[in-house]
């Protein structure tokens, strides 16, 4: 049998809406620093600039907060860059997610190592 590895999927809930914050929003986020463009930020990831932008307002609307800015285009166009909470929401998540999949790591190994050989 093949080694395997443990994979899950993370992601924040509120009260009135699911997926509020996750993977996914999170590695939006990160593109959209890295791109400086929701659009260029959705087509390194492969999805739509619309799929984007709701995914981007269903978290800001969840947190009750701004997570990227704005800046309208002119000759040069538009720039889309991470608000001060919004890059503060990237780090916690990350720090987050590595220290939940280090726990998830520990466990595989603690009730399933020798399972599978």
């Amino acid at each position: 049998m093949k080694r395997l590895k443990v994979r899950f999927k993370l992601w924040l809930n509120c009260s009135d809406a699911e997926g509020v914050f996750g993977d996914g929003k999170w590695r939006l986020l990160k593109a959209v620093e890295e791109k400086g463009s929701l659009r260029g930020a959705s087509d390194t990831l492969g999805i739509s600039y619309r799929k984007a932008w709701g995914d981007l307002n269903k978290a800001e609307q969840g947190l009750g907060i701004a997570l990227v800015r704005k800046e309208r285009g002119g000759s040069r166009g538009g720039r889309t860059g991470l608000t001060a909470a919004g890059r503060r929401w990237v780090a916690a998540y990350q720090r987050f997610r590595a220290e939940i999949e280090n726990a998830a790591q520990k466990a595989y190994a603690r009730h399933m190592k020798g399972l599978s050989r």
